[in-house]
């Protein structure tokens, strides 16, 4: 039987005219074509080295975020903090050492010039006024019979105990006794802080090194160094000493190359906490050095070194006191400022250095030029840290009873100079308005 089919017509809209049709045509024609012609835009991040790789790339990427964290930092103390946190296996290098041929070894650590004698006075300083010789002369002497006459001790000194029994109390007394006398004469002495067996801290990088043996085997790594002094006795002052030469100075002097690592030295590597101290907190006004004071201890006296005949490292361990102290203090006050490796220095920071074994006295000027010691800063670095220094000269042949035969006037005199140069009336602004404004970069 057949089914019967129902159809139904469903009405249509009105249909588009042949004019509208034709615009509609051509309008998605224009549109498919500027789409064609338009560039494609990326819609993904750029690709970057994983912070966690082992490549150069990735290492290049930690590096410079590292960087970047250090030149954002909002104060100098968060900064500090940044640089020293990460704690790594370094070289600790003493200032006074029995090593042979240190102050070369020193030179190429701190990229220091050594220049013999001591620099001319800076161009635009007051000439400094004429103090009373006879006086301090006298200071000088009575500072030298309390410990050697006047004062009875019970017992003698135990063996390697005669600089710490004889010639500290007297570098102390000798330091003090100069200071109160020459305050008229240069007021900065007046304000100035003196400190006694203040510890002096700075941690730098130079170098670098293809790891030997561990689970970094292979890798490149920088060589990390440290110094850890205590001076006998340092002055600290409210404003910076004048500069010996210009920041740019050219210096005809090459820096001696060590081809060797510092192990050779020899120098032994430890892990402990980095720091930066010139032996006061950041707070403290008084932040910049005038003039340190290093007595050597026993085994390094002159005596000895010739009993194992060794004199012509007498004068390698004045030179190599000098240079390692000097730097150290120099560098952290740098860093106090606002300054790094990355960051290099827009004025050059003086200090000075005075080292005895309480009888001979050596002479030390030192101007730090850079900080940008590590491979990346020091490609197109041109400036070298300059270190002057005298040879030593004894102040005094021998005390017999209550009389110092052979007083050497010129060494009271160098020590009265240094002690009289003061610094400059404008006392400089710190870095860290300026360093925000650098580029990030190796």
């Amino acid at each position: 039987m057949a089914t019967t089919r129902c159809w139904t017509l469903v009405p249509r809209g009105r249909a588009l005219s042949l004019h509208t049709a034709a615009r509609a045509t051509a309008a998605a024609t224009e549109t498919s074509g500027s789409d064609v012609a338009a560039p494609s835009v990326a819609r993904y991040p750029p690709i970057v080295a994983s912070l966690k790789a082992k490549s150069k790339a990735a290492r290049q990427r930690r590096v410079e975020r590292w960087q970047a964290a250090v030149h954002g930092a909002p104060s100098v103390e968060a900064k500090l903090r940044i640089l020293t946190k990460m704690q790594f296996m370094k070289y600790v290098v003493y200032p006074q050492t029995f090593a042979l041929n240190a102050d070369r070894w020193y030179q190429a650590f701190t990229k220091t010039v050594f220049q013999s004698g001591l620099p001319p006075a800076s161009a635009g300083s007051d000439p400094a006024p004429a103090p009373d010789l006879a006086a301090l002369r006298a200071a000088a002497c009575d500072c030298l019979l309390q410990e050697h006459f006047y004062l009875r001790r019970p017992r003698p000194a135990p063996l390697f105990q005669q600089q710490q029994a004889l010639a500290s109390p007297f570098l102390h007394q000798l330091v003090t006794a100069l200071t109160a006398l020459l305050s008229p004469l240069n007021p900065a002495l007046a304000t100035a802080a003196l400190d006694h067996k203040r510890e002096v801290h700075f941690y730098w990088v130079r170098g670098e090194e293809i790891i030997p043996a561990g689970h970094r085997k292979g890798r490149v790594d920088a060589l990390r160094y440290q110094i850890n002094d205590k001076p006998h006795n340092q002055i600290r002052i409210s404003a910076q000493l004048p500069e010996f030469v210009p920041l740019d100075y050219s210096i005809p002097v090459e820096i001696p190359v060590m081809k060797c690592k510092p192990d050779k030295l020899p120098l032994f590597k430890r892990q402990y906490e980095n720091n930066i101290f010139i032996g006061s907190k950041l707070a403290d006004p008084c932040c910049y050095g005038h003039t340190q004071f290093h007595l050597l201890p026993e085994k390094l006296k002159r005596e000895r070194l010739l009993k194992f005949n060794c004199a012509d490292q007498i004068e390698t361990i004045f030179r190599a006191n000098g240079i390692a102290s000097l730097f150290a203090w120099t560098g952290a006050q740098a860093m106090y400022q606002g300054f790094w490796s990355q960051a290099d220095l827009t004025r050059p920071f003086v200090s000075q250095g005075v080292i005895t074994d309480g009888k001979y006295f050596s002479f030390f000027c030192y101007q730090l030029n850079t900080l940008a010691l590590t491979v990346q800063a020091d490609q197109d670095n041109p400036r070298k840290n300059i270190c002057w220094g005298t040879q030593s000269m004894p102040l005094y042949e021998t005390i017999e009873n209550n009389e110092v035969k052979g007083f050497n006037d010129d060494v009271l005199l160098q020590i009265v100079q240094f002690l009289l140069n003061k610094p400059k009336e404008v006392r400089p602004q710190p870095l860290m308005n300026e360093e925000k404004t650098l580029d990030v970069g190796l």
